[in-house]
């Protein structure tokens, strides 16, 4: 009993000892949290700002058997760009050329080391939907962040609503 209570106690300390390092290199830091609230008032789509690119993503099947407020982060390039709970969405605009997307669920222990990563090459003036989702085996679970036609993120967007993100520090 003394070697296993010693043992958790050495994995939660290991967990908790650089919270300063990435999830994976497209995400931000592992310490950056956010407070996250659903704006439900706001359903519009809107067209990318002249010589940019303009991404949606939209979470279709949240993380569950999450503790706590099940928050899930979108990273771009390497830091956080905006979070979501529960089924929303949120847009960013962003420069054409390559760039690196990654899916981390804000939680401690295991599901804070969940990434999910896509990427892609913006072109100036289209629009681009990216589908965030929980996928559960009889095994494991896993988060999956898929491009997503118009066709498809449109009536989501319409439905869900907009998530407004700020990280605390």
């Amino acid at each position: 009993m003394k070697a296993a209570l010693a043992l958790l106690l050495f994995a939660v300390s290991a967990l908790a000892q650089d919270s300063s390092i990435r999830v994976a290199p497209a995400c931000g830091p592992k310490n950056v949290s956010f407070d996250v609230k659903a704006d439900a008032s706001q359903h519009a789509l809107a067209q990318p700002e002249p010589g940019k690119a303009l991404v949606y993503f939209i979470q279709e099947k949240p993380v569950g058997g999450c503790i706590g407020t099940c928050v899930t982060r979108i990273g771009l390039d390497g830091g956080w760009v905006g979070a979501f709970a529960h089924r929303s969405w949120f847009s960013v605009t962003l420069e054409p050329g390559p760039h690196h997307l990654c899916m981390n669920p804000q939680a401690h222990f295991a599901l804070g080391n969940l990434v999910g990563s896509a990427s892609f090459t913006a072109e100036a003036g289209k629009v681009y939907y990216f589908g965030a989702r929980a996928v559960s085996t009889s095994v494991a679970l896993d988060v999956d962040l898929e491009p997503l036609d118009g066709e498809q993120a449109k009536p989501l967007i319409a439905s869900y609503p907009l998530s407004v993100s700020k990280p605390n520090r």
